[in-house]
């Protein structure tokens, strides 16, 4: 499904401010180039995305639950606010981007 297709299906609809997507399934750098894929031309209500996914993966992995690791956390935080918020503008650009933001949190077998 693209913004395309969502936009003829609800078009009639005036009162529709916002459009949100799910980015699960995606890695961080996945998600954010989608966001900016999706801002790309003027699109006639806000578009944009569950920020989960682009946002959480190299924090968590800075962060690792560590009190000795919160600068290196809220540094990869800043960094991916930064990229989404870029693309939320639509001029992103993945040059750049860390090893672990391409990195999916897809775990084949994992269960709850």
């Amino acid at each position: 499904m693209n913004v395309r297709f969502v936009y003829r299906s609800i078009k009639q609809v005036k009162w529709i401010q916002l459009n949100l997507f799910l980015s699960g399934g995606q890695s961080e750098m996945e998600a954010t180039l989608n966001l900016h894929a999706m801002n790309q031309s003027p699109n006639p209500w806000h578009v944009s995305f569950s920020y989960a996914r682009a946002l959480q993966n190299s924090v968590l992995k800075a962060w690792q639950g560590r009190s000795e690791n919160v600068e290196a956390g809220q540094k990869a935080l800043l960094a991916r606010a930064k990229a989404n918020s870029l693309a939320q503008l639509g001029k992103y650009s993945a040059e750049g981007e860390s090893e672990d933001a391409k990195k999916g949190m897809f775990v084949k077998g994992y269960t709850y």
